[in-house]
């Protein structure tokens, strides 16, 4: 595989000099959210890659959007602390909006969700996993990634492939291919880290991943993903 096939379908960023792109930014097939202040360069190999409508974003004052939100392509949860503002911007885009008032309310390390399923950090109080099955329309389960809480950032989930922390057990692997409906890899971004959530954001059409990450990497993502 060349490096000019991989690149065809991926944008290698960083935002402001940070490698952690999953931190700074969400998407799903039709919507990217995105903190504010990037360059325009940036922001047009963002939506190259993924294909979908760029929307930037602030939550508070916080520009760790992809922490504090996690979306579908039904419904959207954000952390407690955002402002009308922010939930004026991601309801405009279509969503039904949750904010979570759970003591576990950064929504992006602590959910992950496709169109098929969704897993919470085992901690969640119960009327929050109600609230999140109403606005996400989908079961929702408690569960570990590699024994982390925070599955959120321990992978990466599309309608087509999902990409975890290579210590994942074979118990929870087979829970992950339950809930989401889509094949299971291991792998790592940025150069080692097993925190997948962190340095990928990805969609059905394409990817950005932290410029810190190998070729190697880069091959299973393309791979996991369901880009082949």
């Amino acid at each position: 595989m060349t490096d000019e096939k991989i690149k065809s379908r991926f944008s290698i960023l960083d935002f402001n000099e940070n490698p952690n792109v999953g931190v700074f930014c969400r998407a799903n097939d039709d919507v990217i959210f995105v903190r504010k202040a990037l360059a325009k360069k940036v922001k047009a190999k963002i939506v190259e890659a993924l294909d979908a409508k760029l929307v930037e974003l602030g939550i508070a004052d916080a520009t760790i959007v992809g922490s504090l939100l996690a979306f579908n392509s039904t419904g959207a949860v954000v952390t407690d602390f955002v402002d009308i503002k922010a939930i004026k911007t991601i309801e405009n885009e279509g969503f039904t909006v949750c904010v979570i008032d759970d003591k576990l309310n950064a929504a992006g390390n602590d959910i992950l969700v496709n169109d098929s399923g969704c897993l919470v950090h085992p901690d969640m109080r119960q009327r929050s996993i109600d609230k999140l099955k109403n606005v996400f329309g989908v079961p929702v389960h408690r569960g570990t990634i590699a024994e982390l809480n925070t599955v959120g950032m321990a992978a990466v989930v599309t309608n087509k492939g999902l990409l975890c922390h290579p210590k994942v057990t074979d118990a929870e692997k087979h829970v992950l291919e339950k809930v989401f409906e889509v094949p299971v890899m291991i792998g790592t971004v940025n150069h080692g880290s097993p925190i997948i959530g962190s340095g990928l954001v990805a969609n059905t059409k394409g990817a950005i991943i932290g410029n810190l990450t190998t070729g190697i990497e880069m091959g299973r993502i393309e791979e996991a993903l369901g880009f082949l």
